[in-house]
C-alpha cells in the first residue's frame, strides 16, 4: 500500500469515526427524552456549550498551553541552525509557513506539534531525540510533525473532545437527574416503557465510555495519517521508519506525561502494557514501521 492509498484510507476512518460520535450524540439526546421528556430539551446545548467553552479555549492557545505544560523554550535560527535548515526543507517540499520551533529538555526522545491553524503551529524536539536521530531519521519526524500541521489535526482533535467532552457531561447530568428528583417524572414521560428506561440508562452509562474510545480511535488513525503524509512530504520512507525503530528502542519516558497531552508526542508517553490497545492514541509502534517498510517496498 503506498503513501497515497494510506491517506486516502485514514482519512475516510476518521470521517466514520467523527461520524460515529455524532451519533453518539444523537443517542444521548434520545435517552433524555425517553427518560424525561421535552423537560430536558435544553440540557444538550447546555452540555455542548461547556464543552465547546473548555476544550476551545484551550484550541485557541494550544501553543502556549503546551509550552507551558512540557517546559518547552522557543529558539531562534541561530540556536540550532542544522535543526532549522531540515525543517525549512521540510515546509518547503510541504509548502506549509515556518513553524515556530521549541526544545524540551529531556532525555527521552521524542517530539509534538500543536498551534490551531498552519498559520500558528510550532513543534518542538527534545533533546533526547536531537542526541539520538541521524540527519534522515530526523527529517523524517519532523516531516511527521509538520503532517499534523497539514492534516490539521488539533484541530480534529478538539473537534473530538469536544464531542466527548459533552457526551460526558450530558451523561453525567442525567443520570444525576435520573437518581436525584427525576423519578417523579420517568413513568408519564416514557409511557412507564421498562424496556425503554433500561435502554436510556445503558445509553448514558455506556456513550462516555464509547466516545472516549472513539476519541481514542481518532487519534491513531491521525498519527497513520501523519506518517503516510511525511512519506508525501520526503518521498523516503526509511527515514521515518528508522527513526521509529529508535524510539521502538529506547524505554526512557518524557518527563511531562499528562494524560491531555499524551497524543501530540510522536510516541505516546502513556502507552506502555498498563494501557488497552483500544485506549492507546497511538497505534503500536511496530505496526506502523510494518507500514512503513511496505512502503519502502513499493519505492
Amino acid at each position: 500500500m503506498n503513501f497515497r492509498t494510506q491517506q486516502a484510507a485514514n482519512r475516510r476512518k476518521t470521517i466514520g469515526l467523527l461520524i460515529g460520535m455524532g451519533v453518539l450524540v444523537w443517542l444521548v439526546a434520545f435517552a433524555a427524552l425517553t427518560y424525561f421528556g421535552q423537560s430536558t430539551t435544553a440540557i444538550v446545548p447546555i452540555a455542548v456549550g461547556i464543552a465547546l467553552v473548555s476544550v476551545w479555549g484551550s484550541y485557541y492557545g494550544s501553543d502556549k498551553l503546551v509550552l507551558t505544560m512540557t517546559g518547552a523554550k522557543l529558539i531562534q535560527e541561530s540556536d540550532n541552525p542544522k535543526l532549522f535548515n531540515l525543517i525549512q526543507e521540510v515546509t518547503i517540499a510541504s509548502g506549509l509557513p515556518m513553524p515556530k520551533v521549541a526544545i524540551v529538555i529531556d532525555s527521552a526522545p521524542n517530539a509534538f506539534a500543536t498551534g490551531r491553524n498552519q498559520e500558528h503551529a510550532l513543534i518542538a524536539f527534545t533533546t533526547g531525540i536531537l542526541d539520538a536521530m541521524d540527519r534522515d531519521q530526523l527529517q523524517g519526524v519532523i516531516a511527521h510533525e509538520m503532517a499534523h500541521v497539514a492534516n490539521r489535526d488539533t484541530l480534529v482533535s478538539a473537534v473530538a473532545a469536544t464531542t466527548a467532552g459533552a457526551i460526558a457531561i450530558l451523561s453525567d447530568m442525567l443520570t444525576r437527574m435520573m437518581w436525584f428528583g427525576g423519578g417523579r417524572d420517568r413513568d408519564r414521560n416514557s409511557n412507564g416503557n421498562p424496556i425503554a428506561l433500561v435502554f436510556s440508562l445503558l445509553i448514558l452509562i455506556l456513550a462516555p465510555i464509547a466516545a472516549v474510545l472513539l476519541k481514542s480511535a481518532i487519534s491513531r488513525k491521525r498519527e497513520s495519517l501523519a506518517d503516510a503524509t511525511a512519506v508525501a512530504f520526503t518521498r523516503n520512507p526509511a527515514g521515518l521508519r528508522s527513526a521509529l525503530e529508535v524510539l521502538a528502542a529506547d524505554s526512557t519516558v518524557v518527563h511531562q506525561k499528562s494524560n491531555s497531552i499524551a497524543h501530540i508526542w510522536i510516541e505516546s508517553p502513556l502507552d506502555g502494557k498498563a494501557v488497552s490497545k483500544m485506549f492507546s492514541t497511538h497505534p503500536p509502534i511496530a505496526e506502523r514501521i510494518a507500514v512503513l517498510k511496505a512502503m519502502e517496498s513499493l519505492n
